[in-house]
């Protein structure tokens, strides 16, 4: 078992614009009170989140209406190379979920200004392989400058989730069990999840 999952503390670079995140003492046993408590404040889109479709379409599906069977079962991990493309064109079939490592550290001490984003073709043919969830170790399937978001909406077009800022460092290629679920806030656009693969 592998936790996948970045373990947000305060400090944690969260994206350009948004607040920071904190988790910060309420209640405390040592200054008189029965237990310990906190209050915490996030970004719905902070380390491993996921992203409903309502975050980047006005008529995507909210975080409670994205059905929580797609988010456990038969994953598989692959690794995206500068040839992704011409590698998913010689692939038969793919599982559900599919996580693609594309390099990125298991800690970031600052927020990743450079990443591999994917590009819209490669969502496509990811769906058309039978993808129905993609996780990237990014913090975004697109660039962090991009304000069209072309991937994002090439995942809306074929009705595919997204999972992004998981931590793939040290997972080999291959098929796994996912278990990738958010924490279940109404009518967010994302949540954080913790992610656990099998």
């Amino acid at each position: 078992m592998k936790d996948i999952s970045r373990w947000l503390a305060n400090g944690f670079p969260t994206w350009p614009g948004d607040p920071p995140f904190l988790l910060e003492p309420a209640l405390q046993i040592s200054r008189g009170d029965a237990v310990n408590t906190a209050r915490v404040t996030t970004p719905t889109h902070v380390g491993s989140h996921i992203d409903a479709p309502f975050h980047y379409h006005p008529e995507g599906a909210k975080l409670e209406q994205i059905p929580p069977e797609l988010l456990i079962g038969p994953c598989r991990v692959l690794q995206v190379g500068d040839r992704f493309l011409e590698r998913l064109a010689d692939m038969d079939s793919l599982p559900p979920r599919v996580l693609l490592y594309t390099g990125q550290p298991a800690r970031w001490e600052r927020f990743p200004e450079s990443y591999r984003a994917l590009d819209p073709a490669e969502v496509e043919q990811l769906a058309l392989l039978g993808a129905q969830l993609i996780g990237v170790d990014a913090p975004s399937v697109d660039p962090l400058d991009s304000r069209e978001l072309p991937a994002h909406q090439a995942c809306f077009r074929h009705g595919l989730i997204i999972a992004e800022g998981l931590d793939l460092t040290g997972v080999s290629e291959g098929l796994y069990q996912l278990i990738c679920l958010p924490m279940p806030l109404a009518g967010a656009d994302g949540a954080p999840l913790r992610a656990i693969l099998l």
